[in-house]
């Protein structure tokens, strides 16, 4: 609930009807959980598949963009934008590069992506079939359960910044990486 965008305080009167605890306990727990960064385990990455869609949240619709690991599936980078063009798409393999150093990058032929693979200087290609299956199954399991999260607790904020759900994604891939068995 806390990382739904419900304060420690509101979260704790909502579980009183199932376990007694106070806003105290429930930040307990959240220390004790200490979700990673998502970061895939420390191993060599020969390419990044990369991909996006749009989801409605509330009343707006939103990008989620992902980039997995083939071989693992591991997801190595969940983000949201209001937008799709170059330079999200740019800040987004950025940050990629940032993290795990530069490689060649799979997509689904997005005009976006070309061009900003040549600014980072990275090699880009075009989606396999295999490739296109991955991304795409991946794509569908984020967007169900980021739509159902959204059914179960949803922002009523006006102008709401969507903290809500980028913490909920963070904590989906974190689930989602260490559920997955690396492939040795």
């Amino acid at each position: 609930m806390y990382f739904s965008g419900l304060s420690l305080r509101k979260a704790s009167e909502r579980l009183s009807q199932i376990y007694k605890r106070n806003h105290v306990s429930i930040w307990n727990w959240i220390q004790k959980y200490k979700p990673l960064k998502v970061q895939a385990r420390k191993r060599k990455i020969l390419e990044y598949i990369v991909d996006e869609t749009l989801i409605k949240i509330g009343s707006k619709y939103i990008w989620i963009w992902v980039a997995i690991e083939p071989e693992n599936r591991q997801i190595l980078a969940l983000t949201i934008s209001k937008e799709r063009n170059m330079l999200i798409a740019e800040r987004f393999l950025s940050d990629i590069v940032r993290n795990y150093g530069k490689h060649l990058v799979s997509t689904d032929g997005g005009t976006w992506y070309p061009q900003a693979c040549r600014f980072l200087g990275l090699e880009h290609h075009i989606h396999s079939s295999f490739e296109k299956s991955l991304i795409e199954r991946t794509m569908q399991y984020i967007k169900d359960r980021t739509e159902n999260f959204d059914d179960y607790f949803p922002c009523r904020l006006k102008n709401c910044k969507l903290k809500h759900v980028q913490n909920w994604l963070r904590l989906f891939a974190d689930y989602h990486n260490k559920k997955i068995k690396p492939v040795n």
